[in-house]
């Protein structure tokens, strides 16, 4: 691993925050304000060689082997006076109810048809809000409009 000031170069991950000697050795820096946080929503955590930036504006550019994926709490960089650890952003649920059984099998195409990532909560459907919502509202526009369905606020 290579580190300069301005960047940091990731080619393996150094350890987990989970581990109790590392979570300690964690902590300790960020009461010293030594621990930088890499947030990376659900799509860049699958990715292995990426460029992002931390809370303090360190650069990191990582490239990962095939065998190694990040993960919330995988600790790119450990030393004495410095951390660097990845958290995945929360995710944001559109969440979805049909009036009637017609109107659940229009909204349950339609997301397919989108390539949409759901889970189903009874009769509540939730989509991954991955890209602007709404942008997503917009298409979803018709059925709402129709009474169709209806937004669920949680």
């Amino acid at each position: 691993m290579a580190v300069d000031a301005s960047a940091i170069t990731v080619t393996t991950i150094a350890a987990d925050a989970q581990d109790r000697a590392v979570a300690d050795r964690l902590h300790a820096l960020e009461h010293d304000g030594r621990l930088e946080t890499v947030f990376l929503d659900r799509e860049d955590m699958s990715r292995r060689r990426l460029r992002a930036g931390t809370d303090q504006g360190t650069e990191c550019r990582i490239a990962l082997p095939r065998e190694q994926r990040l993960f919330d709490g995988a600790v790119l960089l450990l030393e004495d006076g410095r951390a660097v650890v990845v958290r995945q952003e929360a995710e944001t649920w559109l969440s979805l109810q049909a009036a009637d059984t017609p109107s659940a099998l229009e909204l349950g195409y339609f997301a397919g048809n989108m390539h949409w990532r759901v889970r189903f909560d009874g009769a509540v459907l939730h989509i991954a809000a991955t890209g602007e919502l709404d942008a997503m509202l917009e298409r979803l526009e018709p059925l709402l409009d129709g009474g169709t369905i209806t937004r669920i606020h949680p």
